[in-house]
């Protein structure tokens, strides 16, 4: 249905740019313009996003001994970025050591750090997770576990 009202949509700018070239081509012009400025805006935003990610540091490593039984998944972030962090996600990936096979049985919930507090440039942040759904065989004591996929918000 949708690619019906797209196709509906540009049948109907061919005949009007035909049948009123000048002043279709003007206003089209113009919805093109503002298009490409909200597309360099986005992709300035991103960009942007995506260096003070690249400055943040997270740690995930399996520690037992210091954390909760049911949650052993010890988690450090610390924030290099010259902005407070207001919010990260992630997905853990479990691997073993010099290895790129995954060996979680399936992503589950994205572990993300969001505090009513923002986290200031050169904070830290620590927590305890629980281990994700492992493949049958493996223990996570021979593992390494690696944060994948970050995606966060920063203040301005």
């Amino acid at each position: 249905m949708p690619m019906l009202i797209g196709v509906l949509l540009l049948l109907v700018w061919l005949g009007l740019l035909l049948r009123y070239p000048d002043k279709v081509a003007t206003v089209s012009l113009a919805a093109a313009f503002g298009v490409a400025l909200i597309a360099a805006g986005t992709l300035w935003q991103e960009q942007r996003t995506a260096q003070h990610l690249a400055q943040l540091e997270l740690w995930l490593r399996h520690a037992p001994d210091e954390c909760p039984a049911d949650r052993p998944l010890a988690v450090h972030l610390h924030n290099g970025s010259r902005l407070p962090l207001l919010e990260l996600r992630w997905q853990v990936s479990a691997r073993a050591p010099s290895d790129s096979v995954e060996l979680n049985e399936d992503r589950y919930d994205m572990p993300h750090y969001s505090a009513s507090d923002p986290l200031q440039p050169g904070g830290d942040w620590h927590t305890c997770l629980p281990l994700p759904p492992l493949r049958h065989g493996y223990r996570a004591q021979s593992l390494e576990f690696h944060a994948e996929r970050l995606d966060g918000r920063f203040a301005d």
